[in-house]
């Protein structure tokens, strides 16, 4: 579906700031969270700071510090993550369309998160295909280092913040769920969409309620991965037959 491009009210790398500016209201409090856990887990500051910028996973920098505090093998570690990081089997090729043929989006695809994505995957379709990598870098630049802050304010003064505020814990669990699903329904415009989000969404609550929350992020992520290319596939048949 074409989109009409619309000119920038501002320098690109200077809107993209702007556009991902709603999303530090949920990365700064689950980078707070995680750099909180990873000292308790026997981290040091800077080891933490390091995993929140050359990992830079979300939920997997969870399941690391977790499986590395229990003493799980290596390899086990790095299966998980990337089972856990399926979903970008899927954002990658929905991004592609938009991207120009410069050396530059290799590297930058290491600040593609899921609220990155999800606001990418609106705007970069709206804007011109010269503009769109200032933007990308902006957005996702802001994104890495709110995060990386977070990190190191978790790790440093975590226990002072959540003893103060112990609202902080009940919230945290919220914070980036609630923000990528305000970000991506929009985006839920047909059907190949609303049924991998539905799908992947339903996975990992089922698997949750049933007692299987260690497995439920990497299965819905291979859930939603399958439902997207199986519909893209069975469409791709249906408009050729």
């Amino acid at each position: 579906m074409s989109s009409i491009t619309q000119p920038l009210s501002m320098t690109p790398w200077k809107q993209g700031i702007k556009d991902a500016i709603p999303l530090l209201g949920g990365y700064i409090p689950v980078a707070i969270s995680f750099g909180l856990i990873s000292v308790q887990s026997g981290f040091s500051v800077l080891e933490t700071i390091l995993i929140s910028t050359f990992i830079y996973a979300g939920a997997s920098q969870f399941l690391f510090v977790a499986m590395v505090a229990s003493g799980a093998p290596l390899w086990l570690v790095i299966i998980m993550t990337l089972l856990i990081n399926a979903r970008h089997v899927v954002y990658g090729p929905n991004l592609a369309p938009y991207l120009t043929k410069d050396a530059r989006w290799g590297p930058l695809m290491h600040g593609l998160t899921d609220q990155i994505f999800a606001i990418a995957h609106t705007r970069l379709p709206q804007m011109p295909s010269e503009t769109r990598i200032s933007w990308y870098t902006g957005a996702a630049t802001l994104a890495w280092l709110s995060w990386i802050g977070g990190s190191a304010l978790g790790a440093i003064a975590g226990d002072e913040l959540m003893q103060r505020w112990p609202l902080i814990n009940d919230v945290l669990p919220f914070a980036l769920p609630a923000l990528f699903f305000v970000l991506i329904v929009p985006r839920c415009n047909n059907l190949q969409w609303t049924v991998t989000i539905a799908g992947a969404a339903a996975c990992a609550m089922l698997l949750k309620v049933f007692g299987f929350p260690n497995i439920a992020i990497p299965a819905a992520a291979l859930c939603g991965a399958l439902a997207f290319y199986a519909l893209k596939y069975t469409g791709k048949q249906g408009a050729h037959s």
